[in-house]
């Protein structure tokens, strides 16, 4: 028996998140995964385009919890890790870092995106939309910064998709439990020892400004602490982060 829910795997979707939403919408509760071969609409965190080409994972975990809306949300770096794990069985240990919030670079260039999205169901409870998209055989040139797909930095061929989802789907069921019984403190600590750029210098990018100072490590709930130039501390909850080039 798998370790992790089930996988559903589809030749064609305009999103997998899409789909787990409209499940959700119609009373679906999960756990299930959602897995597309092509997404002809894909879209990442504030609303931009993801590329999906043949030989790329796209998938989402529909799932439900009785977690507030903030704290659902601590499944995104739930996410990373089990996205970073991955990586490191595909690439070697370390190849992989972590950039706040669920970014996953490897060896500087992004490889992989997550999108969590929520709503309410009629019992109260919230249903959740896990999505993640690995470059596993092709990156996307036209982007703002530079990306990378595991392809690149491996002598044979990348993992079939739907097997790298079986990798993922249970690290992430790992990752999962250990948050489900002892909190997010798990999950901070391991994404603390994989991340780059704390005590460096960055800009982070928010929906009306634009801040400056030292990335100094994340709060218990995940807010991202910067230090500002004139001494201030600003907890940055949403927004993008980005170290020198990256």
């Amino acid at each position: 028996m798998a370790d992790h829910p089930p996988i559903e795997a589809y030749e064609s979707l305009d999103t997998t998140n899409a789909e787990a939403r409209r499940r959700a919408e119609a009373g679906e509760a999960g756990p299930v995964w959602i897995t597309a071969a092509l997404q002809t609409a894909g879209r990442g965190r504030r609303g931009r385009a993801w590329s999906t080409q043949t030989g790329n994972l796209a998938a989402t975990l529909l799932t439900t919890t009785d977690a507030p809306a903030g704290e659902a949300a601590q499944l995104s770096f739930v996410a990373a890790l089990a996205a970073c794990d991955l990586a490191d069985t595909c690439l070697g240990e370390g190849a992989a870092r972590l950039k706040w919030p669920n970014d996953v670079l490897i060896h500087g260039r992004k490889a992989v995106g997550i999108l969590v999205e929520s709503g309410a169901r009629p019992d109260g409870r919230l249903w959740l939309a896990v999505g993640v998209g690995i470059n596993l055989a092709h990156a996307p040139q036209d982007v703002e910064r530079p990306a990378a797909a595991f392809a690149d930095y491996m002598q044979g061929p990348p993992p079939q998709p739907l097997a790298a989802l079986e990798v993922l789907a249970s690290s992430f069921e790992r990752w999962r439990k250990a948050w489900a019984t002892r909190g997010f403190p798990p999950i901070a600590e391991a994404w603390t020892a994989r991340a780059m750029g704390l005590g460096e210098r960055c800009e982070a990018r928010l929906p009306a400004r634009t801040l400056s100072g030292v990335a100094e490590g994340m709060d218990p709930d995940g807010a991202l602490r910067l230090r500002l130039d004139d001494g201030g501390l600003e907890r940055i909850t949403a927004g993008d982060v980005f170290f020198g080039g990256v």
